[in-house]
């Protein structure tokens, strides 16, 4: 068995299966890793605090694509972004007579503090419009369109949280499935994309597995498991 990295890894499409629920294999896996796990996702920072709470992990988190950083092995909390101008994409976006697409409730957007996401079923081209007017960039992660500041990424994240660990990103296996993904991998010493990545992942990833989803996550980290 290989000597054990520091693990970064996607959520949605990576730790799940395709119905979105996270797969209960993997829970033993990131609970006895034997090196630090920053789980990197582009939803909201609430999610995975609670998903490494209820794992019973250290919370380490890259959340809204970099937006939100949090080590808890250093109690160092990172904001990064540009909130009001997603805001302004927002009220325009709704002004143009389009919705966000996640009911009067919005809980992908409730607990947002540094960028906006939009459903997938509403209107792509208008969005990106108001994104460049606001010099922003949307972000298509096969889950929601992800509006946000250009500058800031999971990859500015995972520098954030490898500089409080005192390691270097290159230290890092990557895992995930996304082009929001990319720029991790394009950090980490180790990067792989499951085979139901899209393709800008798969392009910046070192390999790609045989198998999709949380199975794939599994065959990732294989060599690094008894």
């Amino acid at each position: 068995m290989d000597a054990v990295p520091p693990l970064v890894v996607d959520v949605d499409g990576t730790l799940t299966g395709p119905d979105r629920a996270v797969d209960p294999r993997v829970f033993p896996i990131l609970r006895d890793w034997a090196a630090p796990v920053v789980v990197a996702t582009g939803k909201a920072f609430p999610f995975p605090v609670a998903l490494c709470d209820f794992l019973g992990i250290e919370l380490c988190v890259v959340a809204e694509n970099g937006g939100v950083v949090f080590v808890g092995q250093t109690d160092a909390l990172t904001m990064a972004g540009d909130p009001e101008a997603a805001n302004a994409v927002a009220d325009a976006y709704r002004e143009m007579g389009y919705d966000l697409g996640w009911g009067p409730l919005d809980f992908a957007n409730r607990w947002r503090e540094t960028e906006l996401a939009v459903s997938r079923d509403q209107p792509l081209e208008p969005l990106q419009e108001l994104a460049v007017e606001h010099d922003l960039v949307v972000v298509d992660t096969g889950f929601a369109y992800h509006v946000k500041a250009p500058d800031v990424d999971k990859g500015t994240g995972l520098r954030i949280v490898a500089d409080e660990l005192d390691l270097s990103p290159e230290a890092f296996l990557a895992v995930g499935d996304s082009e929001n993904d990319a720029p991790t991998f394009e950090l980490a010493g180790e990067s792989v994309a499951v085979v139901n990545a899209d393709d800008t992942a798969k392009a910046a990833a070192d390999r790609v597995t045989d198998v999709a989803y949380a199975d794939g996550f599994l065959e990732a980290i294989g060599p690094y498991v008894d």
